[in-house]
């Protein structure tokens, strides 16, 4: 069976904001919640079938890949947009900020709707507290994004400092959040929501040392390696775990890096494909040349036809950039661009005059080949 849109699945446009595809999920995940809709195995497949189109939808990197390659784009890349074999609890854990409840990724204890439905603690703990994330800029060659590449980022985080000792919280118990119970049209349901004296961690802090603010945090500068996958675009976010803002009684929050992809001299990127406009000469496109070339990995030759025109394109086939999603590389593409000299000498004018009228140089468009044809070689 055809696989539905996910934009569809949760009534969005294709140009939805982020907000607003969290909002439209939301809403379903309300009208279809196993524990509003008790032993309806309908309700339950269209929950799961939700939660797959926002887990693509809300990540930047995979909502990039969707919009350019459908679902090819984005099958078999783990978390839930495989299909029907997804574990309720799983959706619950991965989505732990959906209301505004805990840090997401198994981070926080139990349902992320237990504030809405009572649901109870499914994750089999307390929530944790999740220090904030770093957003950083990251600048990539061609080199780099075509063969992969090992970086180190020194940046500035917050960390725990050295002597800061904790004493449990007596409003939550340690446990990180307060409930409470509240009528609704649904009927008695649990509300929870962070520990206003703690703000979700479960301890307050009893001593901090001398330079640390009011969280016993101080600002370090450290240097964290990543590996940067082969086949990244301009534009795409990295995600480095647990690499961000450490949080005193919690972990610490994410590590984002953005891609920024700088200009290379020579060669240009169209998707997976290179782009290289070659320059030869009106006695190369005629008489046929052997050229070097640049590509990512060195220089190639190529050999230049007798007879090329202007227009042609030249393929080099696996020369271009690896699929991010493993489907293989693109080619170097060769756009031939013959030159024509604006100013020419007398020795070199009075020889294209003896040309002029020549049988050959007279140009013959029944023995060209159409644009179409050339677009069905190019193609092949």
């Amino acid at each position: 069976m055809a696989k539905r849109d996910f934009y569809d699945i949760l009534g969005v446009a294709k140009g939805a904001t982020a907000e607003e595809i969290k909002k439209a999920y939301r809403k379903k995940a309300i009208q279809f919640h196993p524990d509003k809709n008790p032993d309806n195995k309908e309700a339950e497949d269209k929950f799961k079938e939700a939660a797959g189109a926002y887990e693509v939808l809300s990540n930047a990197e995979k909502k990039q890949r969707y919009d350019q390659y459908g679902h090819a784009g984005v099958d078999g890349q783990g978390g839930f947009s495989g299909g029907g074999g997804m574990n309720m609890d799983a959706i619950f854990s991965h989505f732990g900020d959906i209301f505004g409840g805990g840090g997401g990724g198994g981070r926080s204890g139990g349902s992320p709707f237990e504030s809405f439905f009572g649901g109870g603690n499914r994750g089999g703990g307390s929530r944790q507290a999740v220090g904030s994330n770093i957003r950083i800029k990251l600048k990539l060659n061609l080199e780099d994004v075509t063969n992969g590449v090992e970086k180190k980022i020194k940046y500035k985080k917050k960390v725990v400092a050295k002597g800061v000792t904790f004493d449990t919280c007596g409003t939550c118990g340690g446990q990180g959040q307060v409930t409470r119970v509240q009528n609704t049209f649904l009927g008695q349901m649990q509300t929870a929501s962070p520990c206003p004296t703690c703000q979700g961690m479960g301890k307050k802090i009893k001593n901090v040392p001398p330079g640390a603010d009011g969280m016993g945090l101080i600002t370090e500068e450290v240097t964290t390696t990543i590996n940067i996958p082969a086949g990244v675009a301009d534009g795409m976010q990295l995600n480095v775990r647990g690499k961000g803002n450490e949080m005193p009684g919690g972990v610490a929050g994410d590590l984002i890096v953005l891609v920024e992809e700088a200009k290379h001299e020579n060669l240009e990127r169209d998707g997976n494909n290179i782009i290289f406009n070659l320059h030869i000469s009106f006695p190369q496109a005629a008489l046929g040349a052997d050229i070097e070339v640049p590509t990512v990995t060195g220089k190639a030759r190529i050999k230049i036809e007798a007879g090329t025109h202007s227009g042609k394109v030249l393929r080099l086939r696996g020369k271009g950039i690896p699929d991010v999603n493993g489907y293989g590389p693109g080619d170097q593409l060769i756009y031939v661009n013959v030159y024509t000299p604006k100013k020419l000498s007398t020795e070199e004018k009075a020889i294209m005059k003896q040309l002029l009228d020549a049988e050959n140089f007279t140009p013959d468009p029944s023995k060209e080949r159409g644009f179409f044809d050339k677009m069905k070689d190019f193609f092949n």
